[in-house]
């Protein structure tokens, strides 16, 4: 079990908001609570534990219970619903979308980072509790962003028509699409728990939430992960008087829209990534999740017949508060209200997000969790491994775009000099002795001996771009040999997290593989891991 780490800025696939919060760079401070080290749990705790009361405790617990009432569950994650009741029992959250057979990989890094926090957090403070959470985005509704899964360079996709909430989905058809997955199977015994895994899970629910939360259980209830589905009534009940707020008052626009030009001012190059509409809630019911407007005093459902006025729409929250849907902007929210929370942990593109909103959360006087980017792994075979040290190349070197990454490997085995880069110096002394009898003369001899020296520099480069290019062609079948490597590793030229399912290493590695990834994977690092299998 070889591993190598490289800090995420030398992967170039992070962007410079990410890599500049990892190095705790002064200017972001303003835009996060307190950053993740172990340390710095001991002040979350002491905050968290001050303002969240044991009427929360309760209302989560209870609903909790009536979400697993008709799922097995296993001893430690019982355990750990039935300690959410103790003071100083605190959460670590992770959150996800229902995607189809959990998705790309880091479905499976995002949990496991969560549940290892939990354990490095218990060992630092034995004196408290700590639940790992998984927050079921149900309430979403781009189906198209979870209705697929790749395997083996295939997408596995369910076709449907869908609207509204995707939890909330209908499983018909996907008993098509396990017919499919499983004619692409060897047959294996490991290729037999996955049908079977899957069909328990899709099969025998009746919507996707439910079907969701059995699959991830499976995989995960051993580790005392316990699931939450946000889309509750009593659960949002609690919320009210952010829906409210949100509804009538805007604070959160207001908040996030300043914190995006502050975030701007810090570095014009931080993409912002989510901006605030004037009302940040959608109205969900029977298939359907639209947002709220509002124009001049009265309140529609976009697109739809549905009006209130602010009396009406007040009313509606109060006896119905489970048909408002946060979105991005306010879901951080209503998540901190309910949970014990100390932290979060998301990939780059959601803790950018989360920076956006730290200014709504102190208005709104909710303390704002911790902050810690998922681990990241790229997962190796021997046999690649092997391959990489015949081709002396380091998996550092697979990071590079394949253009930079032909280029270095063509300079680094060529038997011939391709750098131009003494020729050029010498070129330059050359021109020295030419500018001082330029001064010695009118201006103008000066310019055209600087146009003479740019045209012999670019000459020279242009020389060496053919060399290179001729040298690419003759050491072709090397670098194809690396680039294939490269192309396994890193499908799509996308991080291989982001593009493959966790079944084509299960066939590989099988039960062995989710314990491989718990022993392994070590949250607070903060650098990204190569894991050889």
């Amino acid at each position: 079990m070889p591993t190598d780490y490289i800090p995420f800025r030398k992967t170039n696939y992070f962007s410079s908001l990410i890599c500049d919060y990892l190095d705790e760079k002064e200017e972001l401070k303003n835009f996060y609570h307190r950053f993740p080290n172990l340390e710095n749990f001991k002040m979350q705790i002491e905050e968290k534990q001050e303002v969240f009361s044991d009427a929360s405790r309760s209302i989560l617990v209870e609903s909790l219970k009536a979400q697993y009432a008709s799922f097995d569950i296993s001893e430690d994650t019982k355990l750990n619903i039935d300690s959410l009741n103790d003071s100083k029992t605190f959460t670590i959250t992770t959150g996800h979308q229902l995607n189809l057979f959990t998705g790309p990989l880091y479905f499976f890094y995002k949990i496991v980072s969560t549940i290892n926090l939990c354990k490095a957090l218990k060992v630092a403070y034995p004196e408290f509790n700590f639940v790992p959470i998984y927050w079921m985005a149900t309430e979403d509704h781009d189906f198209d962003e979870i209705n697929f899964f790749n395997f083996q360079g295939k997408k596995v996709q369910w076709n449907r028509n869908a609207s509204g909430a995707v939890g909330e989905l209908e499983l018909k058809g996907l008993d098509h699409l396990l017919s499919v997955f499983e004619a692409q199977l060897d047959g294996t015994i490991f290729s037999q728990k996955l049908v079977e895994l899957f069909g328990k899970a899709y099969l025998s629910h009746s919507n996707l939430a439910d079907a969701m939360r059995h699959l991830v259980n499976e995989l995960f209830g051993a580790y005392g992960l316990v699931i939450i589905d946000g889309n509750n009534k009593e659960l949002k009940r609690s919320f009210i008087p952010y829906i409210k707020d949100e509804l009538f008052t805007k604070t959160s626009f207001e908040h996030v829209s300043t914190s995006n030009l502050a975030l701007n001012q810090v570095d014009g190059n931080y993409k912002i990534q989510v901006n605030p509409r004037d009302i940040n809630l959608f109205y969900i019911n029977d298939n359907l999740r639209e947002r709220i407007v509002e124009n001049q005093g009265n309140y529609r459902v976009n697109g739809t017949d549905i009006i209130w006025t602010k009396a009406q729409l007040g009313e509606e929250v109060d006896a119905h508060p489970e048909r408002f849907s946060p979105n991005v902007i306010v879901r951080p929210l209503y998540q901190e209200i309910i949970l014990p929370n100390l932290c979060y942990i998301g990939g780059g593109g959601e803790l950018a997000y989360w920076f956006q909103l730290k200014s709504n959360f102190e208005s709104q006087k909710v303390v704002f969790p911790m902050l810690l980017l998922r681990n990241s792994v790229l997962l190796m075979s021997d046999k690649q491994q092997e391959k990489l040290l015949k081709l002396n190349v380091s998996v550092n070197d697979l990071f590079m775009n394949q253009y930079d990454l032909k280029t270095k490997i063509t300079k680094q085995i060529s038997e011939i000099e391709i750098d131009f880069t003494t020729q050029k110096e010498h070129l330059k002394e050359q021109f020295k002795a030419l500018y001082k009898l330029a001064e010695q003369t009118e201006k103008s001899f000066h310019g055209a001996v600087a146009a003479q020296e740019r045209k012999q520099i670019k000459g020279l480069e242009k020389l060496e771009k053919r060399l290179l290019k001729a040298q690419k062609r003759k050491l072709s079948d090397h670098l194809e040999r690396v680039t294939a490597i490269q192309d396994e590793l890193f499908p799509s030229h996308s991080l291989q997290e982001r593009q493959l399912n966790f079944s084509e290493f299960y066939l590989e590695s099988g039960d062995d593989f989710l314990p491989l990834l718990m022993d392994t994977l070590e949250p607070l690092k903060s650098e990204f891991l190569v894991l050889t299998i």
